[in-house]
């Protein structure tokens, strides 16, 4: 009777362990179909970005902008995060017309920030879920190719799209009164 008591202590054990296995086989499954899932989300909309950015580029005749429009579409994926960082630059240098192919790389790029957002934040889980013991251990990850984060700029215009505020200093005089905002501060006509 007792010698029954440990087996079922053990196959209640190695019951609960493959469940355990399992799930967290089926966890760095889902974890890598995601992270797949978002890199083709954000390899779409850097597509559109750099569609924008071209018809944008045709429009304005910006010859710079053209060029790298023209190079993040077509590059390859191994040199893709020096050609999205440089288009990048060169929509920061454009100045925003009153044009709606402006509105739509606005647009893209809002979308390009969430999508890349997300991205990292799949990435990051995955490779979470690569390094824990068991994971290692067992080799579940094996048939899965490594997730790597895409580290490029921060792609957003906001401030291209809003006028830029400037800030005027409110000197105290020696008593502690505030000039009158109505008078120009000394140095400044």
């Amino acid at each position: 009777m007792r010698d029954m008591g440990w087996m079922v202590v053990v196959v209640l054990a190695a019951v609960l362990l493959s469940l355990y296995v399992t799930w967290t086989a089926g966890r760095v499954d889902r974890l890598h179909a995601r992270a797949a899932a978002a890199d083709a989300a954000l390899d779409a909309h850097l597509v559109r970005r750099a569609a924008a950015a071209a018809s944008l580029a045709e429009a304005a005749q910006h010859v710079p902008l053209m060029y790298a429009a023209r190079i993040a579409l077509d590059v390859p994926s191994q040199d893709r995060e020096a050609a999205e960082n440089d288009l990048t630059r060169q929509l920061r240098a454009v100045v925003a017309p009153d044009d709606p192919a402006f509105s739509a790389v606005i647009s893209a790029n809002r979308r390009v920030a969430l999508a890349r957002q997300v991205h990292t934040d799949v990435v990051r889980d995955a490779l979470r879920a690569r390094r824990r013991f068991t994971v290692r251990v067992l080799r579940l990850a094996v048939k899965h190719p490594v997730p790597t984060y895409f580290d490029i700029d921060d792609p957003t215009l906001d401030r291209a799209a809003r006028p830029v505020t400037v800030l005027r200093k409110v000197r105290r005089s020696t008593d502690g009164a505030v000039p009158d905002a109505s008078q120009p501060a000394p140095g400044h006509a």
